[in-house]
C-alpha cells in the first residue's frame, strides 16, 4: 500500500504564517517521498503536493515572487 502526504496525521501549520488569527496560515505534511501543503482554513479542499526533492525550490520560487513589486 503506498501512502500520499495528504494521507498522513502529521500536518503542522507553518511557523512563517502570519500571527494573530490565524488567517493567512499553511499545513504542511510529509512522508519520506512527498510533501504535502494545504490551507489551514479549509483542509478538507485542495492540497498541492510535490516530490520532496522539488519542495526547496518551489519555496525559492514562492520567495522570489513575493520580492517582486
Amino acid at each position: 500500500m503506498t501512502h500520499t502526504a495528504t494521507a498522513l496525521d502529521n500536518w503542522r501549520r507553518s511557523s512563517y504564517s502570519g500571527g494573530g488569527d490565524g488567517n493567512n496560515c499553511v499545513e504542511i505534511a510529509s512522508s519520506p517521498t512527498r510533501i504535502a501543503v494545504r490551507d489551514s482554513k479549509a483542509p478538507a479542499r485542495a492540497t498541492l503536493t510535490f516530490p520532496v526533492e522539488a519542495f526547496a525550490p518551489f519555496l525559492e520560487a514562492l520567495k522570489g515572487f513575493a520580492r517582486k513589486p
